[in-house]
């Protein structure tokens, strides 16, 4: 398997659904009720992973894909596996906030290899391989610095569609960094807040349940740039797309920051 020529392959596709995206964001995009949790899906996240799935395929058919919206595709039991976020933001989409990114993961036998996240509205791509870096579309390296912290962490927080409003877990959780943090952002868009840890805009990142789809190739990206991934309880985390939703919880950070935001974790956990 050629991973220079499957990274290449990611980037001219989520570039192209990118552009799709720019088209029908300005023209115009129907909206629908996706569940019974008040999630939505519009349009341009089917088009755009028609364009994805697509592409894939034609290149790679002895592959699967699991796709957000159209599930299993391809080869079943196949040891390549890609994972299509079409739209990573589609809320923000649906109330006109230019916040969301594409993203793709290869993973072989359930572990992620390649990472590719493309942001439309600045034309922006990023992506990694397992081993090998992360890099801009332009070609630089991402390498976030560790950075004094003297009125807090800047975070981000991400959690499952399927964790309810009323879940204690959360409710206490996000008390604690919201009190104890500079600032808490909230995206609606997790593969974005990967991409922001992976250039060191931010501080750190914590996630609960967080969907299997979109997390592989942000944290492969965060990982490559040298972020550092841990369980809420500070043990190794795992990465598997085949872990369970409680085992998609996680704390990301630099190695040096990590153990102050596993510190502001427990103790939320412990409340």
């Amino acid at each position: 398997m050629d991973l220079e020529r499957a990274r290449k392959l990611a980037v001219d596709a989520v570039q192209a659904a990118g552009l799709l995206l720019l088209d029908g964001v300005s023209d115009g995009f129907g909206v629908h009720a996706k569940g019974s949790a008040g999630d939505v899906v519009t349009d341009l996240d089917l088009a755009s992973e028609k364009v994805l799935v697509e592409r894939i395929l034609t290149a790679y058919p002895e592959h699967a894909v699991i796709a957000e919206e159209s599930g299993l595709l391809g080869a079943a039991q196949a040891e390549w596996t890609w994972l299509v976020d079409p739209l990573d933001g589609t809320n923000n989409v649906a109330i006109g906030l230019p916040a969301y990114v594409i993203g793709l993961a290869l993973c072989r036998s359930g572990r992620p290899v390649l990472g590719v996240v493309h942001d439309p509205v600045t034309r922006q791509t990023w992506s990694a391989l397992r081993g090998r870096g992360a890099i801009s579309s332009s070609g630089v390296r991402l390498a976030p610095p560790s950075r004094a912290m003297p009125h807090g962490p800047l975070l981000a927080w991400t959690q499952g569609y399927a964790v309810t409003r009323d879940d204690a877990t959360v409710l206490s959780l996000k008390a604690t960094l919201e009190l104890r943090s500079r600032r808490m952002l909230q995206l609606w868009a997790p593969l974005l807040s990967w991409v922001m840890l992976a250039r060191g805009d931010i501080d750190g990142m914590v996630g609960y349940r967080a969907e299997a789809v979109d997390l592989p190739a942000g944290a492969l990206i965060a990982q490559e740039a040298g972020i550092e991934i841990r369980a809420l309880d500070g043990s190794p985390f795992d990465e598997s797309v085949t872990a369970t939703a409680e085992d998609r919880s996680f704390v990301a950070a630099h190695p040096a920051t990590l153990p102050v935001l596993l510190e502001l974790v427990g103790s939320g956990l412990s409340r």
